[in-house]
């Protein structure tokens, strides 16, 4: 594995409490990684604390967007940016430590080698195989997230267990076959579409275990509308998945 070759991709949206630490334990993680912080406006000072910490450290970048534009479109930002720029990975994870950094090496080394002999196009952090978990979640968010699991495997023919998860690795060659514009979807159910796509295209997924903690600081952006639209999506592709249109 080359980590001078790997970005890692971080959206936010009020994260100042978090960044600073996380970004410290990314690069304990992945030292020679490159760190790109995709920034909606955040009013408490996010984009403001990268800015400052990347004249620092050539390693972090920041990428500013005008305002909130949702979950999904800012990875994509991310996952375009790592293709723009010939990244050979490009991971992401949460910004509030509900992934920790520590998997990453796991995640990486999951899609390393080229695309004839590496071990998988996508490496899932996966809270639903033998060692994965999750901690801190009352039972109404783990049944809501079991089922939203069992309706993308069902609807869009995915053989991974945890398709809703965003502590991810992609290869980017694998990116580059995808039309990235081609994604609707702009809050979490993102994290299914682009699974599907890949899967469509012959990419091959993979997922190592992680455990999965509660947000430290802050306030969780997923509300009823995120879920009920990311349900939506999921029916729609799952009409295209099954009637092939």
């Amino acid at each position: 594995m080359s980590p001078g070759k790997t970005l890692v991709v971080i959206a936010t949206y009020n994260e100042r409490e978090n960044l600073p630490e996380l970004v410290g334990e990314i690069f304990q993680a992945v030292p020679e990684a490159t760190v790109l912080v995709v920034d909606d406006n955040s009013p408490d000072g996010t984009g403001d604390w990268c800015d400052e910490a990347a004249a620092r450290d050539p390693r972090l970048v920041c990428l500013h967007r005008a305002g909130k534009q949702g979950l999904g479109t800012a990875i994509l930002a991310g996952l375009r940016y790592a293709i723009d720029h010939d990244f050979a990975r490009v991971a992401t994870l949460d910004a509030d430590f509900s992934h920790h950094p520590r998997y990453l090496p796991r995640l990486l080394d999951g899609v390393s080698g080229d695309e004839l002999n590496g071990r998988a196009d996508v490496m899932i952090g996966s809270r639903y195989v033998a060692g994965g978990g999750i901690e801190g979640w009352p039972l109404r968010r783990r049944l809501m997230s079991r089922g939203v699991n069992l309706v993308a495997r069902a609807a869009l023919g995915l053989r991974v267990r945890d398709c809703s998860g965003g502590y991810r690795c992609y290869r980017v060659a694998a990116l580059k076959r995808l039309d990235l514009a081609a994604i609707s979807a702009r809050g979490y159910a993102m994290l299914e579409e682009i699974l599907w796509h890949l899967k469509e295209n012959g990419a091959r997924l993979a997922e190592t275990p992680i455990v999965f903690t509660d947000r430290r600081r802050g306030h969780s952006k997923i509300d009823a509308r995120e879920a009920l639209a990311a349900l939506w999506t999921l029916l729609r592709l799952g009409v295209r998945n099954w009637l092939r249109v």
